[in-house]
């Protein structure tokens, strides 16, 4: 894809796991880069003069005010918004208490809505709200009923929004992946509520790719991170309200 010139993006979870790649991504196209998250890990420094951290927390609307804010007086525009932020955890419904459900359900789900809702007043026409949903938001899994709740809630919010936000030429559209290997991904599943068991998470992983994606393999970071640029792209000018698994053809639809 060709390298742009004054994009500008913003990045929540852009510190670590798939947002850091997505937040690779970006730079590496030409965008100036906003990536916000609770802990700077040092990844925008890094990655150079077009990339600025921001501290936020997602599950407070103030927090997503704060990098809009940050994105406009550095560049003094906001083309793309990624909803990146999140965490998977698996627990059998009767074990499911107030505190699991607030925490999964604020972080996944309203974190995705307030990142939507001040995006959409920043964001003119052309702009492009991504929102990082999973393959949870597409089929249910046993001791997943939370994770999965909160994702098939982000594929209602970007359905319903694509719908309000499309008369002002804002696009919002979500990405699916199955398992891609983060350090998140693999501390989740080393447990034995998950379907792992809580027994050699690897093997677990290989197994599952033989059997149930077309492409024997999995998603790296990198190519969701690709899907991304797609989507905030010209090529996808009429692509909106549309939830893409990137999955190797675990779930074809």
């Amino acid at each position: 894809m060709k390298k742009l010139k004054n994009k500008t993006v913003i990045i929540t979870g852009g510190t670590k796991g798939i947002g850091a790649a997505i937040a690779k991504e970006f730079y590496a196209a030409g965008y100036h880069v906003v990536v916000g998250s609770r802990k700077d890990n040092g990844l925008a420094k890094r990655l150079g003069q077009r990339a600025k951290f921001c501290p936020m927390d997602v599950r407070e609307e103030e927090g997503h005010q704060a990098l809009v804010k940050m994105a406009i007086q550095w560049t003094k525009q906001l083309d793309v918004y990624i909803n990146c932020a999140g965490f998977s955890s698996w627990r059998p419904v009767k074990e499911i208490d107030e505190l699991f459900w607030d925490e999964m359900i604020d972080t996944n789900l309203k974190g995705t809505f307030w990142g939507c809702k001040i995006a959409s007043t920043k964001l003119k026409k052309g702009g492009s709200i991504i929102n990082i949903s999973s393959l949870a938001g597409r089929r249910g899994s046993a001791n997943n009923s939370v994770y999965c709740a909160s994702k098939f809630g982000v594929t209602g919010l970007t359905q319903a929004l694509a719908k309000e936000l499309g008369p002002s030429g804002i696009r919002v559209n979500a990405i699916c992946p199955v398992y891609v290997q983060t350090k998140g991904l693999l501390d989740a599943l080393d447990n034995n509520q998950s379907p792992t068991q809580g027994k050699n998470t690897q093997k677990y992983l290989k197994d599952f790719a033989a059997q149930q994606a077309a492409l024997k393999r999995l998603p790296l970071g990198r190519e969701v991170a690709q899907t991304c640029l797609f989507f905030a792209s010209d090529e996808a000018s009429a692509i909106t309200g549309q939830s893409l698994n990137v999955d190797c053809g675990v779930l074809p639809q």
